[in-house]
């Protein structure tokens, strides 16, 4: 089993800045993709921001220039930097790993954290 904590999120005002933070252990054979899907009230869960093990990354159009994802491979930790945050941000903000092993992958999930904007 791999355990994933998640750490950050909270109440800032409309262009405030807020980082989240992520670590995975346990059970690791190579932690290939980490990143963070978020969920607003009454709308589907969204892939925010992805970063694969060798730095490459994705981010959802609505975020690309306000938010930053980094990672520490030997720590298997990832870092979210939410900057010029507004209320459309809004959401529980999930991590995942994507844990690799001889025998297939296996996604896991952070517990969310809550993250408001608003003033």
């Amino acid at each position: 089993q791999v355990q994933m904590v998640e750490s950050g999120g909270g109440l800032v005002q409309p262009g405030g800045s807020l980082g989240l933070s992520c670590t995975a252990s346990g059970s690791i054979f190579r932690i290939n993709a980490m990143g963070w899907y978020r969920q607003a009230p009454e709308k589907e869960r969204e892939l925010v921001a992805s970063i694969t093990s060798g730095g490459s990354t994705n981010y959802a159009d609505s975020v690309k220039g306000r938010f930053t994802i980094a990672r520490d491979n030997v720590k298997n930790t990832a870092h979210l930097q939410m900057n010029g945050l507004n209320p459309e941000d809004t959401a529980v903000y999930y991590c995942y790993a994507d844990n690799g092993s001889p025998f297939g992958q296996a996604r896991y999930w952070g517990q969310g954290t809550q993250v408001t904007v608003s003033s």
